[in-house]
């Protein structure tokens, strides 16, 4: 008597599958191509399951809780992203949400952690309907082009400021003047950093196939023989959900009190900042990896949208601050990624990470520098996209770059953009080329910030 098993689906199978439920081929890539985006994007990323738990334990929230909160949401938020809107864009619980979380609602006003997380769900909740009702992906097909590009100009040299910074290669200037200065460039941080930027240049002249993961991966080993702070702590751990005391902020939430007038403006400067913070992030990311359509719109936009609200909903019902699109996700875009395979490997590695707490210790921050300071000067080529034809519109796409990095802060690049778009049109006697759409942005943004509701 035999017995006849079904065949497992080859190799080839396999990748067929893959490359045609994620339109892979289509989009002028291969399974392999957004494997290694998807792992780059990761280690550029990582740092977060170390600096968020950590930035939110001064402000009282459990490290190693949320250590495994921040995997979690980043894992299920990047499978979301890939499976459903099919873009190689990552989630993760973002650095400026995390600081204003903890610094500024709970430490500064000394709002209680269950009322904060409420307002992140609050904020999550009315992204969500906005984002459904297309109010979202509204606010994205309305960026005026020359802002557009500004935003990616200005995220890349954002990015080329937190990244230089991080290493040491500049700091704040201590005297009277500029506000930085030269840091400590024969530091072993800065010169792995820079010596790392310069072999990805090479590495990319001669188009060798995941040069920045192979960056990434160098000067990790090297960081772990030759620096005494990088030390192996084992492989793995289990997950936690309660402290040592069995307590758990998972669910803890308290939305009655978060909807009270007097946490309606901490709210909204969450869900305003999240707003245009999300449009930049996102426009960047996709004109990065060529996901434009004909009339130069981000493809499925709107469905980005709704999973980056609703990852902020995750995150305030488990207890973290937070999580959106990551800029970082620029690494991957940059190492090839254009489809969803790329979040779908960020999303497996981020929850495999969860029993590999120790392992995330083992990549330094200066590992990471170079691939985001390349990123960040690939989307410079932004500048020529400016059409030089409009000066009104150029200019006040630059400044919306420039104030981006002056403030740190992309909503208020956004903001200043706007109002020089719109008073310069003005005056250039051009009223005729300002649309409803741009006027009511310009409108809802100079009254945020000049209302003082600005993070």
């Amino acid at each position: 008597m035999s017995t006849n098993l079904p065949e497992a689906p080859s190799e080839t199978q396999t990748t067929t599958a893959l490359a045609t439920f994620f339109k892979i081929t289509e989009r002028n890539s291969n399974v392999r191509q957004e494997i290694l985006a998807g792992i780059t994007t990761f280690l550029a990323m990582v740092y977060s399951v170390i600096v968020i738990p950590n930035m939110l334990s001064q402000a009282g929230f459990p490290p190693d809780t949320t250590f495994t909160v921040v995997c979690l949401v980043a894992g299920l938020g990047s499978l979301w992203m890939g499976l459903w809107a099919n873009l190689p864009m990552a989630i993760g619980c973002t650095t400026s949400m995390c600081a204003f979380t903890a610094f500024s609602l709970v430490l500064g006003q000394q709002i209680s952690i269950p009322i904060v997380l409420g307002i992140v769900f609050v904020m999550g909740v009315f992204l969500a309907i906005i984002s459904i009702a297309g109010i979202h992906t509204w606010i994205l097909r309305n960026l005026p082009q020359g802002i557009a590009h500004g935003t990616a100009i200005g995220i890349g040299l954002f990015i080329l400021l937190i990244a230089a910074n991080g290493v040491g290669l500049i700091s704040k200037n201590p005297q009277t003047g500029l506000p930085v200065a030269l840091g400590a460039f024969t530091s072993f941080p800065a010169i792995m950093s820079l010596v790392g930027l310069a072999i990805i240049f090479g590495l990319e002249k001669h188009r060798i196939p995941g040069s920045i993961l192979l960056v990434i991966v160098g000067i990790s080993i090297v960081g772990l023989i030759f620096d005494p702070n990088i030390q192996f702590q084992g492989l793995f751990a289990l997950p936690k959900l309660t402290d040592n005391s069995g307590q758990s902020l998972t669910f803890s939430l308290n939305i009655g009190a978060a909807l009270q007038p007097q946490m309606l403006p901490y709210a909204l400067a969450l869900i305003i900042t999240a707003i245009f913070d999300a449009t930049g992030t996102l426009r960047a990311v996709a004109s990065q990896a060529n996901l434009l359509d004909k009339d130069d719109k981000v493809i499925n936009g709107g469905k980005a949208f709704t999973v980056d609200s609703l990852s902020a909903i995750f995150a305030g019902l488990m207890g973290t601050s937070p999580a959106a699109v990551y800029l970082e996700s620029t690494t991957g875009t940059a190492a090839g990624g254009k489809t969803g395979l790329t979040a779908v490997m960020v999303g497996m590695l981020f929850l495999l990470m969860i029993f590999l707490a120790p392992l995330s210790r083992l990549i330094p921050h200066y590992a990471t520098a170079p691939a985001l300071m390349y990123i960040g000067l690939l989307m410079l080529q932004n500048v020529s996209k400016l059409n030089g034809n409009d000066f009104v519109d150029t200019m006040s796409g630059l400044v919306c770059a420039v104030f981006i990095v002056f403030t740190c802060n992309i909503a208020t690049g956004l903001m200043f953009g706007f109002m020089t778009l719109v008073i310069g049109r003005i005056f250039a006697k051009e009223w005729h080329r300002l649309n409803t759409s741009t006027l009511i942005l310009t409108l809802l943004l100079v009254i945020f910030y000049y209302g003082g509701l600005a993070i």
